[in-house]
């Protein structure tokens, strides 16, 4: 469903590509959204104006009708899920290819993810506002990957916390600019205005509590696995699990850190005391732990394919053509990831 943002205000600001000044899209201001124009302006007054990337040129700032709000489901009281596409990014979703999710407490909101845009971090921040007006306390960013993190700056309110891993502001600082050119490239300029990376404010080295007001958030920092930088974020009184990408649902796996410690912290998760689970990509809502047992079958199959490879002598070349290629009709999108996933773990297991 979507967020009914009807007869609410939002101040804008017109961004325009500095290359190509006719390439232009309105952006939101974070902390703007009211009922009326006159409390979007007297908001406006109070916000501070946001710092844009060096390739834009920002306009004045005026407030207009709200914009179109992303679809979001309120799987259990007061936690919402958006679900992404299965797809790679582009033109047509701006990059929203992940799930994400906001959970809203007594004095506060967390959003979960913030998608791969500026775009996507907007129509977020509409369907947060089109829901409650309390403030977002946190966004929690799963881990590196850009359909994750690209969107956070346009949900950083006064008083907004990003939340993330430890090892998560060098993987972003060595990755930003590959991942700017990478997305930018197949959103396109005009979808991309304005997106940058937002670093996180608060690091989660193993566990963390976050207090929303009569809600608590249970924050867990993993090992190695699909990314070195990757969190989990439990609402103990829904009993749902966001997984960020240690779970893939219909989604082809991608793996990004090592498939061993994957495969171990697959197993761990699923002792957690959760009945359900948001994963990264496809769902959004499963039951849990059975939902891991297909994740779990093309991890093992993964493994157990390279070390036959290796042990047969195979280079790399060869071996990726044939690696868990018989997982290829579980998945969606395999082509685009299986390939790299082989990469990946024959280079780690070749050392075993």
């Amino acid at each position: 469903m979507r967020g009914d943002n009807r007869g609410m205000f939002e101040a804008l600001v017109s961004l325009c590509l500095l290359s190509d000044p006719g390439i232009c899209r309105d952006a939101v201001i974070p902390g703007t959204v009211a009922a009326t124009v006159e409390d979007c302006l007297e908001a406006l007054e109070a916000v501070p104006e946001p710092e844009w990337p060096e390739d834009v040129v920002a306009g004045a700032p005026n407030c207009a009708p709200a914009g179109p709000a992303a679809a979001f489901e309120e799987v259990a009281p007061g936690l919402f899920v958006h679900l992404g596409a299965i797809s790679e990014a582009d033109p047509q979703n701006a990059g929203d290819v992940a799930n994400i999710g906001f959970i809203v407490g007594e004095g506060a909101v967390a959003v979960i993810d913030s998608g791969g845009s500026r775009a996507v971090g907007e129509a977020v921040y509409r369907a947060v506002r089109a829901r409650t007006d309390l403030p977002i306390a946190y966004v929690i960013l799963t881990h590196m990957h850009p359909d994750h993190v690209l969107g956070t700056a346009a949900l950083i309110e006064p008083g907004t916390v990003a939340v993330g891993h430890a090892a998560l502001p060098r993987a972003l600082q060595d990755r930003q600019d590959s991942y700017l050119a990478s997305f930018g490239r197949l959103v396109g300029a005009e979808g991309f205005l304005g997106t940058q990376v937002a670093f996180p404010d608060r690091l989660v080295s193993d566990h963390q509590t976050l207090d929303l007001g009569g809600r608590s958030l249970e924050l867990h920092a993993w090992p190695n696995a699909h990314t070195g930088s990757d969190l989990t974020v439990g609402d103990p009184a829904s009993g749902i699990l966001f997984t960020g990408d240690l779970m893939f649902h219909s989604h082809a796996p991608a793996l990004d850190g090592s498939v061993l410690g994957w495969r171990a912290v697959l197993t761990e998760m699923q002792a957690l005391p959760y009945d359900h689970i948001v994963p990264g990509h496809g769902g959004p809502l499963l039951d849990w732990p059975a939902a891991a047992t297909p994740l779990a079958a093309y991890l093992d199959l993964l493994i157990a394919d390279t070390r036959a490879a290796i042990a047969a002598g195979e280079p790399l070349a060869q071996a990726t053509t044939h690696i868990a290629a018989g997982q290829a009709e579980a998945w969606q999108l395999f082509e685009l990831f299986n390939t790299r996933n082989a990469t990946v773990a024959y280079t780690e297991l070749e050392w075993e």
